[in-house]
């Protein structure tokens, strides 16, 4: 019985001992839990964050791409623009480059927390702001059928040094992301081998949790139910492990299939891009100065050639001398016409638009056109519209009728008939007048005839022409509000018409009576004291002793800066003429500080460049005319200042 109670009392002690232990264990067991639960969390959450970020990076990079892209087909669509004038092309622009603002903005949203890569969009947005107004510009230019402007801009803002600056920020910023993206790759691999660690030690745990409770003096079932409730769990976590694994290494995967197919596009069309921008340039640049140095070679041969003569036989043979100084005047005034055309053709030189009889006109250029084509093509004027009139610009029509004629002459290689012939409604004097040049030569090709009217594109060897005829045939009529067709067929010619539109009855009477008009007849006859502000000392002494040769007095002023000293000293003069480009001080930026005090002064400009409608509105009201001038449109010139001036304004000086 003692024995017995020893027993029990043993027994005692140990289910006790048992209990406390279980207890004790229990306790460690659940914190142990506890912390590998929370350590299992963090993991999770810390893996979870990883791959947000490299979402976060990848997404970057895809916005920095789709912002390229959208750039690239944005100036694309505004090149077809500038030389179709298409309006649907117009609005491919504007919607890409509306989405290329998106992606911008969204950029500017996920930097945010990189402030290096935010430097970078922010860099990257005030370039495209520069960007965006200089394509802006030859979209308006083409908006307003402005092609050969719009060609030039969007030319220009093709050689534009911002393209590569906004190349090198794209770069940089997809380059800074990819460091980025391999850094947060790593950490997430990090991330995901704590997870890996921290599933395994709550799995072990979990056996051990089973063993401990099936030892211990919990019931068999509770111990039981207790084991295979944790054997669920760990079977549930680890295949939600095993799926979250699956899906992060397959989306990691299509990300990586996605960046090696945007790297591989951006350098093909970059390498595409490049060779493209750098034949155009050479294509240019060789035909243009080729064609124009082969023609001003030959105009300045002429004039120096006719210079030297006259000089030689002035007081020996005046007669010879004066037939040399014509020719040489004639080489000048040639040379001055094509700069004139190239100014035209870059939009620089403004349109003179006046009343012009077409049939007339032609009339009387036909004697040049049969000098400039030679005596073996044999020239037929069928004018049929007498009387109709277009409001054009004289020089600008006279230029394009002999380009056509040039290009027809070296179609026929100089032999064969050449018809220039007039069309219109006679019912109907809003309709167009089409004026049509028809040669007997080789004819075109259909390539050829796609890209005829391309600036700088030519046939003719090397050092045989700019390139820019054609275009400045098509450049005349759609600055006429016309149009210009061509039709041609390989071996039996080719027929260029320029369609343009007749003016109303009523406008052409009042420019004929206009024309018939004597404007010496009502110009004042008194001599003007004139104030001749030029910067060049040759032009400066040829000016002053032009205006004197009219019979006016001339001052000299060589430096705009002297100008309102020279006003004031002599009291005040009847006319300013005016250069406009000077180093100094520009002829407009003058007048506005002469105008202060002497604000009825009359002006005249005088220039050899005028450039857009920003420059031309620079001039004011104020008459403007244009190098290089003769004699007598100088004096129509002053005269017009003359009638110009306040009645009753005294002389002075």
């Amino acid at each position: 019985m003692f024995e017995r109670d020893i027993d029990n009392e043993t027994e005692d002690r140990r289910e006790r001992l048992r209990f406390r232990l279980t207890i004790v264990l229990g306790a460690v067991m659940t914190g142990i839990v506890g912390a590998l639960v929370l350590l299992l969390a963090r993991a999770n959450d810390s893996y979870d964050r990883s791959l947000g970020w490299q979402a976060h990076s990848l997404e970057i990079i895809s916005q920095t791409r789709s912002l390229d892209a959208a750039l690239a087909r944005a100036e694309a669509a505004l090149g077809r623009f500038a030389v179709g004038l298409q309006k649907e092309d117009g609005r491919v622009y504007q919607q890409q480059w509306g989405l290329a603002q998106q992606y911008l903005t969204l950029l500017q949203r996920n930097v945010r927390d990189n402030p290096k890569q935010d430097a970078l969009v922010k860099q990257l947005t005030a370039e495209l702001d520069v960007r965006g107004e200089q394509l802006g510009d030859a979209a308006l230019s083409a908006n307003y059928r402005q092609t050969v402007a719009a060609i030039s801009k969007y030319n220009a803002a093709g050689h534009d040094a911002a393209l590569i600056r906004i190349d090198r920020l794209l770069s940089e910023l997809i380059r800074n992301e990819r460091t980025i993206l391999a850094e947060r790759n790593r950490v997430a691999s990090a991330d995901r081998a704590s997870l890996n660690q921290a599933i395994l030690l709550f799995s072990l745990l979990g056996a051990a949790a089973a063993v401990i409770a099936i030892a211990a003096t919990v019931s068999l079932v509770r111990a039981e139910s207790e084991r295979r409730a944790a054997r669920r769990e760990q079977w549930a976590e680890s295949d939600r492990a095993m799926q979250l694994e699956a899906a992060v290494e397959a989306r990691t995967a299509e990300l990586e299939q996605a960046n090696v197919a945007l790297r591989s596009e951006m350098s093909e069309r970059e390498a595409a891009e490049a060779q493209l921008r750098q034949a155009q340039k050479m294509e240019a640049v060789g035909q243009l100065t080729g064609g124009i140095a082969h023609d001003f070679n030959n105009m300045l041969a002429v004039v120096v050639g006719g210079l030297e003569l006259a000089q030689r036989l002035v007081v020996t043979a005046p007669e010879k001398a004066q037939r040399h100084l014509s020719n040489a005047m004639d080489g000048a005034n040639r040379a001055a016409d094509l700069t004139r055309r190239l100014l035209a053709f870059a939009r620089s030189e403004p349109a003179r638009p006046e009343m012009v009889v077409v049939d007339d006109c032609i009339a009387s250029f036909a004697q040049l056109i049969e000098r400039t084509i030679g005596d073996r093509i044999a020239l037929t004027l069928d004018l049929n519209s007498p009387g109709l009139a277009c409001w054009i610009d004289r020089q600008q029509f006279e230029n394009a009728l002999l380009n056509l004629s040039v290009n027809a002459r070296d179609a026929m290689e100089g032999h064969g008939s050449l018809t220039i012939r007039t069309l219109a409604d006679g019912q109907d004097q809003t309709a167009a007048l089409a004026v049509q040049v028809i040669d007997t030569g080789c004819g075109m090709s259909a390539e050829v005839l796609e890209r005829v009217f391309d600036p700088f594109y030519t046939t003719k060897p090397a050092g045989q022409g700019t390139g820019l005829g054609m275009s400045q045939v098509f450049a005349f009529c759609r600055q006429s509000d016309g149009e210009v067709q061509i039709h041609s067929t390989e071996g039996e010619g080719t027929s260029v018409a320029m369609l343009l539109p007749v003016a109303k009855a009523e406008a052409a009477a009042l420019a004929d009576s206009s024309a018939d008009a004597d404007p010496a007849a009502a110009s004042p006859a008194e001599a003007l004291n004139i104030l001749v502000v030029e910067d060049d000392q040759r032009v400066l002494a040829a000016t002053v002793d032009a205006v004197e040769e009219l019979g006016h007095k001339a001052v000299a002023c060589a430096n705009p800066l002297d100008a309102e000293a020279i006003v004031e000293r002599h009291g005040g003069f009847d006319l300013v003429l005016s250069d406009v480009l000077m180093p100094q001080l520009t002829g407009p930026e003058m007048v506005a500080r002469l105008r202060r005090r002497w604000p009825a002064m009359p002006i005249l400009f005088v220039t050899g460049y005028a450039g857009d409608a920003s420059e031309v509105a620079a001039f004011g009201d104020h008459d403007v005319l244009r190098k290089p001038f003769t004699l007598t449109a100088l004096d129509q010139a002053i005269r017009r200042a003359g009638d110009a001036r306040p009645e009753g304004q005294r002389l002075a000086g």
